[in-house]
């Protein structure tokens, strides 16, 4: 008879479709700190994942990293199929060729090639799903709804974010989705100097138009009328020009354009920043905004959504109701009125530590177990 689950360390697979330095989202960070907080107890992680090039291994501060090669998705993409489908087949040779426990994907694609080595191993199939499930997100690719199907029947638990995610995949699939929100690394992120002007940040894509960053850039300019000394910290895509195509207006006067892909650059911005936003509209968490509140530094979030199950009263920020100028403009006033002093960076800081990456992961280390 096997050694119980909960007594030895786990060979766990985790399945991204990409991966630092390639990409550096909120699912790239989520399965990080993931694996670094199961290498923290004694567990053994693999990631596997893809690039556009030749496959790859390595070892990357103690995880290891099987980069597989992508193929040209190209004509799939402009057939608006799913992304991220022709390296599944890859991933499905690769789960096979380990001896590993459990696989945990990140996205739908790569929980088919998972729930295909479930059917060949037996062995448990976890998806976290990092968006909402809801009509639009189900009919955004040819192939979405089909895909999250055959993830509800095949996987043995699929995760979502939030309250509201969950809601939506009980409203559209039919599927009682688990709730573990993503962890926030409260030793990466914590109270630094604050900055002596009004300073707003947002780390959202500046290039994707339903962030709605150009509206924020809107309102910031109708902001400024009352404080002219106000500034606007941004994430610098990898091309202005794409962000001026969403919408942004790129020299608005008192806009600062920062490189904020690495975390000690993102912490540093959210500490010496008045407040931080985020002015999309289907957010399925919101780490960003958790983030923050780490630094001790108030949020401005959509009042739809997850959002407010974030942000809890005003003692840690704001909500606008409305996707205006003038709704985002005024939470963001109302919030650079009050600077934040102590008392208001402990009440984020406590409301973060609600959010941990220790929490997050000894829920999945529950579900493990769980399930094996």
């Amino acid at each position: 008879m096997g050694e119980p689950a909960s007594d030895r360390p786990l060979h766990v697979a985790l399945l991204s479709p990409c991966f630092w330095p390639e990409v550096r989202r909120g699912s790239e960070r989520f399965t990080r700190e993931l694996a670094d907080g199961l290498i923290a107890r004694g567990h053994r992680p693999s990631l596997i994942t893809s690039h556009p090039g030749r496959p790859a291994r390595s070892v990357e501060n103690g995880l290891p990293v099987l980069r597989l090669p992508r193929p040209p998705q190209r004509r799939l993409l402009r057939r608006r199929y799913e992304p991220y489908l022709t390296h599944v087949p890859l991933s499905y040779l690769a789960l096979r060729a380990g001896s590993y426990d459990l696989a945990h994907a990140v996205y739908p694609a790569d929980a088919l090639a998972a729930v295909r080595w479930k059917r060949r191993t037996e062995r448990p199939v976890v998806l976290s799903y990092m968006g909402i499930p809801d009509r639009r997100g189900l009919t955004e690719y040819r192939s979405r709804l089909s895909v999250m199907l055959r993830c509800t029947r095949g996987c043995d638990a699929v995760i979502a974010l939030s309250a509201h995610a969950a809601e939506a995949f009980r409203r559209w699939l039919g599927y009682e989705a688990r709730v573990i929100p993503p962890g926030v690394n409260l030793s990466a992120f914590g109270p630094s100097t604050r900055a002596a002007q009004p300073t707003i940040v947002c780390t959202a894509a500046a290039d994707v138009p339903r962030k709605h960053v150009g509206l924020l850039v809107q309102a910031f300019g109708q902001l400024r009328r009352q404080r002219p000394d106000a500034r606007l910290i941004l994430s610098r895509p990898p091309a202005l020009e794409a962000a001026a195509r969403a919408g942004v207006e790129v020299l608005a006067p008192g806009l600062e354009w920062r490189d904020l892909d690495r975390r000690e650059a993102l912490a540093r911005a959210y500490g010496e920043a008045w407040v931080a936003v985020l002015p999309s509209v289907d957010e399925a968490f919101g780490l960003v905004l958790v983030e923050a509140l780490a630094c001790g530094t108030p949020v401005v979030g959509y009042a739809h959504s997850a959002i407010p199950e974030l942000i809890d009263g005003p003692a840690v920020g704001r909500m606008f109701e409305r996707l205006e100028t003038e709704s985002l403009a005024r939470a963001l006033l109302e919030t650079l009125e009050s600077p934040p002093d102590q008392l208001t960076a402990a009440r984020c800081r406590a409301r973060a530590e609600q959010f941990s990456t220790e929490r997050c992961v000894e829920r999945y280390l529950d579900l493990y177990n769980e399930l094996l």
